[in-house]
């Protein structure tokens, strides 16, 4: 099966650290947007919104370190799929294609990758957008008792190496296609092929998959919490669009997300999970509206 592209983009590939080069699909012009993927997705969840945004802004849709046709360096030790990594990876990205400031979105792993980008580079970071996805620190302060069972995956793949990538990979494809099913409201917004690329694309990646969430149940969670006790924040305007998780996990997502932003504009959605694929025409009028502030 032929893989997806967006329409009218160019593909680059860009070496972000030793070793590792991102997959980075490219398109239009005008001020830099940014847009991350989230799980078990790749570059391609952007399709309908880069094209969108691609008419007024220089759109970038990488895939993540780890994932998609990017590098898949071996977990050498916290730090390699720390979000402080890639959120370093995104913006040296940025930096090579001529953009030093840019406005950065991100779903879901994506969006935990530009919330850390955001606070270590807000001099890169002029807004940030932020689908469907609680900062790192407050998803584990989040979940509890028998609610929690939604987040089993974000358990599963906190484990030590070894067993979770051999579950995983002993039924990948029933693995990654749970969570497409489950967290969509509208099945036809991820076409047969799209779906098949995101699980070809996810089997391939098991052990940097389980990486990055492990790093989320250790690494990230100290970063995260130093910058609670220094009292950082999020430098720049800043959108969180969530669906109404809170009464089904007992949190106030407004609140939380407080604490991290002065300049914060939350919004409650009706459409699923992937509301990028769901509800494009939505997510683009957002992030254009974020951007041209």
């Amino acid at each position: 099966m032929t893989t997806p592209t967006i329409p009218g983009f160019t593909r680059h590939r860009v070496r972000v650290d030793d070793g590792v080069a991102l997959n980075a699909a490219v398109g239009g012009a005008g001020s830099p947007v940014v847009l991350l993927h989230g799980f078990p997705q790749t570059h391609l969840m952007w399709r309908h919104v880069a094209a969108d945004l691609a008419a007024d802004h220089t759109v970038i849709c990488p895939d993540l370190r780890g994932y998609g046709a990017s590098d898949k360096p071996a977990e050498s030790g916290a730090g390699v799929y720390a979000k402080r990594t890639m959120a370093r990876d995104v913006v040296r990205l940025a930096a090579a294609l001529g953009h030093d400031r840019f406005t950065l979105a991100g779903h879901d792993r994506g969006a935990l990758v530009a919330f850390r980008a955001a606070m270590d580079h807000p001099d890169a970071v002029s807004r940030a957008l932020f689908l469907d996805v609680l900062p790192t620190l407050d998803m584990w302060g989040a979940l509890r008792g028998v609610s929690a069972a939604v987040g089993f995956h974000l358990y599963l793949m906190a484990q030590a190496p070894g067993l979770p990538e051999k579950m995983i990979e002993a039924a990948p494809e029933p693995f990654f296609a749970h969570f497409l099913d489950a967290w969509t409201r509208d099945a036809d917004a991820i076409p047969a092929d799209v779906r098949a690329h995101y699980l070809a694309a996810s089997a391939a990646a098991v052990p940097s998959i389980v990486a990055d969430y492990r790093a989320s149940a250790g690494v990230d969670v100290e970063h995260d919490t130093v910058d609670r006790e220094a009292g950082n924040k999020l430098a720049m305007p800043v959108t969180v669009l969530q669906q109404d998780w809170g009464a089904a996990l007992g949190y106030h997502a407004r609140g939380l997300w407080s604490a991290w932003s002065d300049a914060l504009r939350h919004r409650t959605v009706s459409c699923g999970h992937f509301m990028a694929e769901e509800d494009p025409r939505l997510i683009a009028a957002e992030i254009r509206a974020l951007a041209d502030r």
